[in-house]
């Protein structure tokens, strides 16, 4: 016989038997309402208590706070009544009027209306003729000699009453070339001397040359 193992089989069955009797302990107490009254116990309220800060006491070096000031209060400001004194009115002066002589009116002619200046004549749109602005018109010296009369005419720039350009046109040549081109220096020579004041703008200058006979 296995003694060993009759023992172990013993402790199982003790062991058993109080796992049961736990179990029916703890059912019983569940019936009974123990569970229930450990459960309120739990849920009580707490209960809290404020403590309050205790002040530590002044240092003695402090000194006591200064009596209130006890004195009465000022009386109230009653004003004086004013009495309004009705005087007379003073009398209205007495105005003296004295009729005086109106001094006698100065005399004073108008003057003399100022003179009408008449504005200056329209400029004509086309350049003009040099003899209605001109003043000084030399007469050129032709000193070659040609067979037929020749004609031209001049367009001078004039800027302060001086001829600034000359340009020639010829409209009628003379057949020599060379006493043409002679003519056109004589020309050109007298025009540079023309005289026009203070003109400014262009002029034509028309020259009809004749052979000498």
């Amino acid at each position: 016989m296995d003694f060993a193992q009759d023992g172990k089989a013993g402790s199982r069955t003790t062991a058993f038997i109080l796992v049961v009797g736990i179990h029916f302990l703890m059912i019983w107490a569940i019936v009974s309402g123990l569970a229930t009254k450990i459960v309120k116990k739990i849920a009580e309220p707490i209960e809290t208590k404020v403590i309050e800060e205790v002040k530590p006491p002044p240092p003695p070096d402090t000194p006591p706070p200064p009596p209130p000031d006890l004195k009465a209060p000022p009386p109230p400001f009653v004003p004086i009544p004013e009495v309004a004194i009705q005087t007379a009115a003073p009398p209205p002066p007495i105005t003296i009027q004295s009729q005086q002589a109106a001094p006698p009116q100065e005399f004073k002619p108008a003057p003399p209306p100022a003179p009408v200046v008449a504005p200056p004549p329209p400029r004509p749109a086309g350049p003009i003729q040099a003899k209605v602005v001109c003043t000084k018109m030399p007469l050129p010296e032709i000193s070659v000699d040609f067979d037929s009369p020749g004609e031209f005419e001049y367009t001078l720039t004039l800027k302060n009453g001086r001829v600034a350009a000359a340009q020639v046109k010829v409209i009628r040549g003379v057949p020599d070339r060379r006493a043409q081109r002679a003519i056109i220096q004589a020309l050109d020579a007298a025009v540079r001397q023309y005289e026009c004041g203070s003109y400014e703008g262009e002029v034509t200058q028309p020259f009809l040359v004749k052979p000498s006979e």
